[in-house]
């Protein structure tokens, strides 16, 4: 059954508390603020029907600043505060930082918006995906620029967990279409110093490159590589889809494509994306983000789960709920939750950059 709202005018008192420590300052803030944004558009619209059993759902949210020590002193001040879950943390590292807290609590982290591997092996019966892991965006990404009739491909990576498990995607993915890198490069994700290499795939007149790596590493690169006089099409993850990323580009927007993990953020004809536009509008905004998007799906979990809890809204009785869940239909969107199986969602697409700075599909 599709997760919908009725239009009823209700309001609830603050009784159900759902922490989140994510980095709302530093290199992924926009990413945070949009799909914090869309995780609260969902939201705030259950709270105006009467929120759960006449419980609203109250959404605390502390910044982390992308470091893990602080992302670990944020959940516990938030357990202290009494949630009934973590919920929307951002980065690999950060919400690793996370999971010794949530066995010694018996508490569930829902949709830490990473795909790293870290989070899904071995399997945590604490921690709920949803969206696909970073290796099947990276394959994707291949298999896009495969499609576009490149033969030789270059992978950039950054040299940390992210770049390594990424990296790994995207040698799967050339390998199921029968192709080999034609390098696998590395940088220091501290000092990218991306111009030396990005010069030299410019002279080696490089067909294709696949860039791994937070925001301003990759900005720097595709720069770099434009300014070396390469048009050679850049595909990124999914982690760099905020209109921050775009501006940071500047006028290097072209050629440039990026993984998405969720439906087209324009396309109505998806039940979970016109729901989002249509609360969306109803605020007075007219565009939502990819990352919104996943805010968005990410909420309409958390919410099915506390529905299913029914009298019981304990941290256990939580866990017991999402396990039960089997399939959630998020609106066009199937999403398998089972006692073994947090794996989160296989969908994944590309998007380019336009030359007015949107992702078009």
């Amino acid at each position: 059954m599709a997760l919908g709202l009725a239009a009823l005018p209700l309001l609830a008192a603050a009784q159900i508390r759902i922490g989140q420590s994510a980095a709302f300052t530093g290199p992924a803030a926009a990413s945070v603020q949009e799909s914090t944004d869309g995780a609260r558009l969902y939201l705030d619209a259950v709270n105006a029907q009467g929120g759960i059993k006449g419980q609203r759902i109250e959404l605390i949210s502390l910044d982390d600043r992308y470091d893990p020590q602080q992302a670990a002193a944020n959940a516990r001040s938030l357990i202290e505060q009494g949630v009934l879950a973590l919920f929307l943390s951002r980065g690999t590292a950060p919400s690793q930082a996370l999971l010794p807290l949530l066995a010694e609590n018996r508490m569930a982290l829902i949709a830490p918006a990473t795909g790293a591997r870290q989070l899904r092996e071995p399997f945590n019966p604490y921690v709920f995906n949803v969206r696909a892991s970073f290796q099947r965006e990276a394959e994707r990404a291949v298999r896009h620029l495969h499609g576009m009739g490149a033969k030789r491909l270059t992978i950039v990576q950054v040299n940390d967990d992210f770049g390594s498990d990424a990296g790994t995607g995207a040698l799967k993915g050339l390998e199921a279409v029968g192709m080999r890198a034609t390098a696998v490069l590395r940088y220091d994700a501290r000092k990218p110093e991306l111009a030396p290499l990005m010069q030299q795939l410019a002279k080696a007149d490089a067909e294709a490159v696949l860039l791994i790596g937070p925001a301003y590493a990759v900005v720097e690169g595709v720069t770099a590589l434009r300014a070396a006089g390469s048009s050679a099409p850049v595909a990124t993850l999914s982690n760099n889809a905020s209109a921050d990323f775009v501006k940071a580009l500047g006028g290097n927007t072209r050629g440039v494509i990026v993984t998405q993990l969720f439906p087209y953020e324009r396309s109505a004809s998806t039940p979970l994306v016109r729901e989002a536009q249509a609360l969306a509008r109803a605020r007075g905004r007219n565009e939502l983000s990819p990352a919104a998007i996943e805010g968005f799906a990410a909420a309409k979990v958390l919410v099915e789960g506390l529905r299913r809890a029914g009298k019981d809204l304990s941290r256990e009785g939580l866990l017991k709920a999402l396990d039960s869940l089997q399939r959630v239909d998020l609106g066009g969107l199937d999403l398998a939750i089972g006692p073994q199986n947090h794996a989160g969602l296989e969908f994944t697409d590309v998007s380019i950059i336009s030359a007015d700075g949107r992702f078009l599909r």
